[in-house]
């Protein structure tokens, strides 16, 4: 772990969730006859990414107090899992929510840990199928649906 590059990222973390939130109040609180508004999600994301900067801000003094060795910068699984946010967010629309966020979700895990496909490939349809209903079910929000030739 590199102290100096955690402590600023934690800086830039935390103020990318502060413009979160901020901005999330300048989205309308509802939109295409959703009960649940567009402004909901981005707050969360927000709070929770500027509680988690916090987090690795105190553990950057924590780490060096114990004279943290430097690890190796792994760039493979970092370039794998930016190239499937990519696609992720470029298919989004016309695949849908929960094949996208599932294969998503399954590349993710797998780069992670190659060894558990069976675990990876249960968790991802799990969370990409219980995640849909929780939002567009039981909360009558909006999401990309299944794509025209699936239904």
């Amino acid at each position: 772990m590199s102290v100096k590059f955690d402590r600023v990222a934690a800086v830039l973390f935390l103020a990318v969730g502060i413009l979160f939130i901020v901005g999330s109040k300048q989205l309308a609180s509802s939109s295409y006859g959703s009960k649940v508004g567009p402004d909901i999600f981005p707050f969360f994301l927000g709070i929770i990414l500027a509680v988690l900067s916090i987090r690795l801000f105190y553990e950057t003094f924590r780490a060096q107090s114990q004279g943290a060795q430097k690890e190796k910068l792994q760039y493979k699984p970092f370039l794998i899992i930016f190239v499937a946010t990519l696609i992720y967010i470029l298919t989004l629309e016309t695949i849908g929510y929960v094949i996208t966020t599932f294969l998503f979700l399954f590349v993710c895990f797998q780069t992670m840990e190659r060894t558990k496909w069976i675990t990876s490939l249960i968790i991802s349809a799990a969370f990409s199928g219980v995640v849909y209903f929780i939002f567009v079910e039981v909360l009558k929000g909006t999401l990309p649906g299944w794509p025209v030739w699936f239904s």
